[in-house]
């Protein structure tokens, strides 16, 4: 199956039949091969020095019923994190302000929820409606939805649902326990039957093997639709979380993940997520060079720590990189 999407005046074909072992090949380049050929494909749809800043908010914080392993907001383990209670609108809109005067173009609001209830929809329905009429592009992400709940979030405006695959669906049971990979992807589909852009991706770091990355890629770069926004997260390890302690990722090796997923997925914005804070400059420069070209800019991702956005200030002066404008 392939995509049609118009890049300036010609018409390109986006391919949705990527076979693991062709992405297994790509994983196993010399690295300076692999970041030549994805930097090619990043050329033909992306200016090189454009990066996308974001900014996310958590607007309802922990007590979630889920039991994903990485998560500090789930009820299951003891992190420090107290439960809240749905943020006001106004306080969202105030951040989302806030966020804007610093520089984002991106707006993103997350609640710990296994799946909302419908009453729950109508202060995030009012957020979005709020943060579109800002001028920003809106994004949200609450767990699973219904098919009658997209399209009401769809009515609101909301320009990106955000709903992570994590890893492959052979490693995933190692991971989460409380949702099946299927629920993952059934609630994908509904999101996309009502015209909301896909932000879905993963975390690497958690324990899994090659193979696992390669599956992950392979499952989001033959959906019907390549995501519109690919977040590539590295593990950030929680005290109190079952994977606390985990074998850290080799730089590198998060590096080829960010350029794999430019090459399978080349009109998507690759996002550069969790982990940033333990990143060196260095690090972050080559997933630039790799295809990243979208970050979180402030202080926190939801409750773990991220570069404040003067640190990302200087970062993008060094690298000689600009805000992509909206």
């Amino acid at each position: 199956m392939t995509q049609k999407i118009r890049n300036g005046e010609s018409l390109v074909l986006l391919r949705h039949d990527w076979s693991r072992a062709e992405l297994r090949a790509l994983f196993e380049l010399p690295l300076p091969e692999l970041i030549f050929r994805a930097q090619t494909v990043h050329r033909q749809f992306f200016d090189p020095a454009e990066v996308q800043v974001s900014t996310l908010l958590s607007i309802k914080t922990g007590g979630c019923p889920e039991d994903c392993a990485y998560c500090p907001q789930s009820a299951h383990f003891d992190t420090g994190v107290e439960a809240s209670k749905l943020a006001s609108v106004e306080a969202a809109l105030a951040a989302a302000r806030a966020a804007q005067a610093a520089g984002a173009t991106r707006f993103c609001m997350g609640a710990a929820w296994r799946a909302p209830k419908d009453h729950d929809l109508d202060g995030v329905c009012a957020m979005v409606e709020g943060v579109r009429a800002l001028g920003m592009e809106s994004c949200v992400t609450l767990g699973m939805l219904t098919d009658a709940q997209a399209v009401r979030l769809g009515a609101a405006g909301l320009d990106y649902y955000n709903h992570n695959l994590d890893t492959s669906p052979e490693f995933y049971g190692e991971i989460i326990t409380t949702r099946t990979y299927q629920d993952r992807l059934d609630t994908l589909a509904h999101i996309r039957d009502a015209g909301i852009k896909l932000c879905c991706g993963g975390i690497v770091g958690m324990g899994e093997a090659l193979e696992d990355r390669v599956g992950l890629i392979a499952m989001l770069a033959t959906l019907p639709v390549h995501p519109e926004s690919v977040p590539i997260n590295m593990l950030v390890q929680v005290e109190g979380t079952p994977l606390a302690g985990s074998r850290t990722l080799d730089p590198i090796d998060f590096v080829r993940m960010i350029a794999v997923a430019r090459i399978a997925m080349p009109a998507s914005m690759v996002r550069l997520s969790a982990g940033r804070q333990e990143m060196s400059d260095e690090t972050q420069a080559l997933c630039f060079l790799a295809g990243a070209n979208s970050i979180f800019s402030g202080e926190k991702l939801l409750t773990t720590a991220n570069p404040e956005h003067e640190r990302d200030r200087r970062l993008f002066d060094r690298l000689g990189l600009v805000a992509m404008p909206l």
